[in-house]
């Protein structure tokens, strides 16, 4: 057995042995269905105790790679379709969290440990403005995330840090102008009428189909902005198809208006497959992409984040740059980290693999 432990570096014995076995569940080594080598036979080949495999082990299995079956071992569960990817950690992290639902927050003991991180990593520099887009940390981790995670390739300079999906919308009404017709879903999210409304635009509501909004209504409305939930509308539940999301891209086009995709909770999804954003499947730089973490961490985080086509993002410097950062400077290092470390990927794993459990 290939498993070794270097006794020189600060990285505790079970990590190692956590990260060569991970490493070989993903590269295939040990396909799906096949069973580990036993704690105590593992334990012997490596030269470490039974509890430090078992600590490995449970990682393993919190993270969803693997799981333990009564008096018969563990089993590798991992197949990469299943899974968005994790970002790799130099920072060991708490592993012993309760596995999260997708009613349930962030596992509050891993966030708590961050923001004792954040607090004796930055010391009083979180008493410092933030930058008026956001810092920087924030922008450039949610900027490599979202390249992993749903092909969006973009800078940290085109990304726009706010407090929550609300606060955004006012933003794009006053980038775009006020004298467009914004057409939405209909049915929508009550706030998202409210808030445009509440801005001064005239909003005209599409009716929905099975598969996104009807084609019909599409065509018969004149405006120039549309405001979609391609992932899961609510109320109505509806997923746009691949078709459809093309639809929408053209639609754009021959307008040459804009797209709104409000992505909430797509990353959890039960999918085998990551849902493909209109923003990555769109060429035509047209698409405001916008996100929270309001499910992916918990309701208490008031913080958004949309992403810009990148002439929009000199537009927004120029025109809206004064506005200051409304997320404060804390709560943004702590997502930083969050999402660096590893942490906020694993727990969405462990959301994505327990709904498809309760699927079955």
């Amino acid at each position: 057995m290939k498993y070794s432990i270097n006794h020189s570096t600060n990285k505790t014995a079970y990590m190692q042995l956590y990260e060569q076995l991970r490493k070989d569940i993903v590269d295939g080594v040990f396909s799906y269905g096949t069973k580990l080598p036993s704690k105590r036979l593992l334990a012997e080949e490596s030269d470490v105790s039974v509890i430090t495999v078992e600590h490995a082990y449970s990682i393993l299995c919190d993270e969803g790679y693997v799981e333990a079956r009564q008096r018969s071992g563990y089993f590798v569960i991992y197949r990469e379709s299943d899974f968005i990817s994790t970002a790799d950690s130099s920072t060991e992290t708490l592993h012993n969290a309760a596995v999260s639902n997708a009613d349930s927050p962030f596992p509050f003991s891993v966030l708590s440990k961050t923001m004792r991180k954040v607090l004796l990593d930055y010391s009083e520099n979180i008493l410092v403005k933030s930058p008026n887009q956001g810092c920087v940390e924030l922008r450039g981790a949610i900027s490599t995330y979202l390249a992993r995670s749903n092909g969006i390739n973009v800078s940290p300079q085109q990304i726009v840090i706010g407090s929550g999906a609300e606060y955004l919308y006012s933003l794009i009404v006053q980038l775009l102008g006020k004298n467009r017709i914004f057409a939405l879903e209909n049915p929508s999210y009550e706030q998202i009428l409210n808030v445009y409304r509440a801005n001064g635009v005239e909003c005209d509501m599409l009716n929905m189909g099975r598969d996104g909004i009807q084609s019909e209504e599409l065509e018969r409305t004149e405006a120039s902005v549309l405001h979609i939930t391609p992932f899961n509308s609510f109320p109505s539940g509806v997923t746009a198809r691949a078709s459809k999301r093309y639809e929408y891209i053209n639609w754009a086009e021959k307008r040459n208006g804009y797209i709104i995709e409000d992505n909430y909770d797509s990353e959890l999804t039960v999918s085998t497959k990551a849902e493909d954003t209109v923003f990555s499947l769109a060429k035509n730089n047209k698409v405001i992409y916008i996100n929270t973490f309001s499910r992916t961490i918990a309701p208490s985080f008031r913080v958004g984040y949309m992403v810009l086509p990148k002439q929009l993002a000199d537009e927004f410097e120029n025109k809206l740059g004064f506005y200051s950062c409304t997320v404060p400077v804390f709560e943004q290092y702590v997502l930083a980290e969050l999402i660096n470390n590893g942490d906020f990927e694993r727990n969405i794993n462990r959301i994505r693999r327990q709904r498809r459990k309760q699927k079955l």
